[in-house]
């Protein structure tokens, strides 16, 4: 049974690992995996179809937890307590439920002191009391007639007519003063742990198409032992078709990981396949993954020639390898009866939308299927992939898109086709 310290408006947790409030989605899964043997049984839900008006849930079975993250910035939300007999909690150090502590309304008042009177709510028929940044929900259905009191003459969790004996049934952390009102609060201080994060992504365009990303990044700390001091830093960055691979390097500093592109299979939908020989050295990544972005150089120049960024959509193959990319993309629209147009493509647009802005594809899709071997299969289906304005859009089979590739002018001796897809 885990043993956690509870801290309200804060985090859950114990010496060894603490699930804090604004923290990513990978770093909350870092931690489960990290600790599997002892954290067992854990649920990912979300909605399939509309991934976006559901909160992102970890569900600990085994622990009676719920982590709720924002379904748009996919940081840490809500935690939540909802069986309070498989775990023991603790409030500066003190327990007050374990198995030989009940959480009763006795026991909360002494643990947490005097707070406003709490809220009872019919329908669910609970009884609601908050503090700041945590609340505690009572089951009441044992209750021969609901909780009776008078908000003006209250004086505290005394004058409250709540038997003795009533037991907590949920305890919920949160940031702010009300439950229904929450937001996840920014990353804190304590979650860069080194890196550098992408609070958005700008795709910078001339006038045939991409050019470059201008990256507005964060950041704190430079190493151990500073986070006592440390003030988290925002800066710009740009970074553009045809920079090398050191501009890129001083410009991002390291990537996470370097891939190494092996024999490309697209390339039989290429004009004139039997033509193609095997290169002798291949096209490398730079996979900066806290950015959600990969960067594509030339095998024989070193220079930039791909940009790929990742929504982190769940239900994708690749979902949480990549952090989400919160970026926005100018397209170029033609209106009949005027100039073209400039319109906003983002991490949060559907396909459908798009197509109305620019018109559908010449090319059919290509069907993109993605295994990590040759006898494995992809759970969550295939993907399609259309091209448009030297862009590749990888869309998912609820509309929403789960990359978008970018490319840099076309050489002279080749033309830019659908078929030119990420490996």
């Amino acid at each position: 049974m885990l043993d956690l310290e509870v801290v309200p408006e804060r985090s859950l947790g114990n010496e060894q690992w603490e699930f804090t409030l604004g923290m990513p989605l990978a770093q909350a899964v870092a931690i489960l995996q990290k600790h599997c043997r002892i954290i067992k049984n854990v649920q990912v839900l979300y909605s399939e179809q509309s991934p976006l008006s559901h909160d992102l849930i970890l569900n600990l079975t085994q622990d009676g937890i719920k982590l709720l993250f924002d379904a748009f910035n996919q940081r840490l939300k809500v935690i939540e307590v909802y069986d309070l007999t498989k775990v023991k909690l603790k409030y500066c150090g003190v327990h007050f439920n374990s198995q030989a502590i009940a959480p009763t309304i006795e026991q909360i008042d002494q643990s947490f002191g005097a707070t406003h009177p709490g809220v009872y709510n019919s329908a669910e028929q609970l009884f609601h009391l908050n503090f700041r940044g945590l609340s505690f929900s009572f089951q009441l259905d044992s209750w021969a007639e609901t909780p009776k009191y008078e908000p003006n003459f209250a004086h505290g969790l005394a004058s409250l007519q709540i038997p003795h004996g009533a037991t907590v049934k949920r305890m919920y952390i949160y940031n702010g003063n009300s439950l229904q009102d929450t937001k996840a609060p920014l990353m804190p201080l304590s979650c860069f742990l080194g890196n550098v994060y992408a609070e958005n992504v700008d795709v910078l365009r001339d006038g045939t198409g991409p050019s470059g990303l201008r990256l507005r990044l964060l950041t704190a700390g430079c190493g151990p032992g500073v986070l006592a001091d440390a003030k988290m830093r925002v800066f710009e960055r740009c970074v553009y078709f045809g920079d090398s691979c050191q501009d890129v390097l001083s410009t991002l500093g390291s990537p996470h990981k370097v891939f190494y592109k092996s024999e490309d299979k697209m390339k039989i939908h290429s004009p004139s396949p039997h033509k193609q020989v095997p290169s002798k050295c291949n096209d490398y990544f730079f996979n900066y993954f806290t950015l959600g972005v990969d960067i594509l150089f030339d095998a024989n120049t070193h220079k930039v020639k791909k940009f790929v960024l990742h929504t982190n959509y769940p239900g994708h193959y690749n979902f949480n390898i990549y952090h989400r990319c919160e970026f926005k993309i100018p397209l170029a629209v033609k209106r009949d009866s005027a100039d073209s147009q400039t319109e906003t493509c983002t991490t949060y647009s559907k396909w459908d939308s798009i197509q109305d802005l620019l018109g559908h594809p010449v090319e059919k899709p290509v069907v993109l299927h993605r295994s990590s071997s040759p006898n494995n299969t992809n759970p969550f289906g295939s993907t399609f992939c259309f091209g448009l304005q030297r862009m590749i859009f990888e869309v998912m089979q609820n509309n929403h898109i789960a990359s978008v590739t970018l490319y840099g002018p076309a050489r002279p001796s080749s033309q830019l086709r659908t078929s030119d897809l990420p490996q």
